[in-house]
């Protein structure tokens, strides 16, 4: 059965998948490039995206491509083209009338803005109600002064100058694997604004089913991981092995704790941990 899965987002928004290039095989078959298709067993296949993801080896993952029919407010689609890696065609105002669908939340869907962080937004609006009202009559405002100048006879390019970010669009937006993982990383993040990690999270689903090897990696060394400054990894270090910087040795309590995770993990896994913390390998 031909995959068409569609995910909807709110009253108006969606996400839709149009078309695909490759799958986890083709990045693998390109990181094997001397051996032909190089697939081996799924295991070992999984092992090798998971391992050239851990090491920045990120080529292989640009061999698939995954094209999308999206729906969502301006203000969203304005974050989303930022990521210019990927292909875009969006809905003209130009050449069509824009229909009447807009973002209007709910009075308990407003958020106060953050005193913490300029671009954020946290807690509740006071005046919610009296705020999601005037949102509703603005937007119905705009689009009955776009109506009225194109019955003046404006041209439509210019009677859309009316049209508010909360108008929404539809794009087709088409990326491949290695800037789609870049994209999740940045908007499917706490840190993104709540409308566009919805949109950011419905793609992330999408591209597991397509790619689910492809996605595994992405949330063990990507979406779950973090990046540690040499400040920081200095900090963890002294943390670690307290007065003795040069040496795994600290006392018998956290050598076992450090072994124990040993088993958790694979030896490659272990060891990249190891040179990270300490610049070489455990035990050597």
């Amino acid at each position: 059965m031909a995959y068409n899965r569609s995910i909807t987002i709110g009253e108006h928004g969606f996400v839709r998948f149009v078309d695909k290039m490759g799958d986890d095989a083709a990045i693998v078959q390109a990181a094997r490039v001397s051996y032909g298709a190089g697939t081996k067993s799924v295991r070992e296949d999984a092992h090798l995206i998971n391992h050239l993801l851990r090491n920045g080896h990120t080529s292989p993952f640009e061999m698939v491509q995954l094209k999308l029919h999206i729906s969502c407010p301006i203000f969203e689609a304005r974050q989303m083209v930022r990521h210019r890696t990927a292909s875009w065609n969006e809905v003209s105002g130009r050449y069509s009338v824009m229909e009447d669908k807009f973002w209007g939340p709910a009075a308990a869907d407003l958020r106060a803005q953050s005193f913490k962080d300029k671009q954020s937004t946290e807690g509740s609006v006071e005046q919610a109600e009296e705020a999601s009202n005037t949102i509703a009559t603005c937007n119905k405002e705009a689009y009955a002064s776009y109506m009225k100048l194109l019955d003046l006879g404006v041209g439509r390019e210019q009677a859309r100058a009316v049209l508010p970010l909360s108008l929404y669009t539809q794009f087709y937006w088409r990326v491949d694997g290695n800037n789609l993982m870049k994209y999740l990383k940045l908007r499917d993040d706490h840190h993104a604004q709540h409308e566009i990690r919805e949109t950011a999270k419905a793609i992330r689903l999408i591209a597991t089913d397509l790619f689910p090897r492809m996605m595994e990696a992405y949330e063990e060394n990507v979406g779950g991981a973090a990046i540690l400054t040499k400040t920081q990894l200095q900090a963890v270090e002294a943390m670690l092995i307290q007065d003795h910087p040069s040496s795994w040795g600290v006392d018998k309590a956290m050598t076992h704790k450090m072994l124990h995770w040993n088993k958790q993990l694979s030896a490659s896994v272990f060891n990249d941990l190891s040179q990270k913390l300490y610049g070489s390998a455990y035990g050597s």
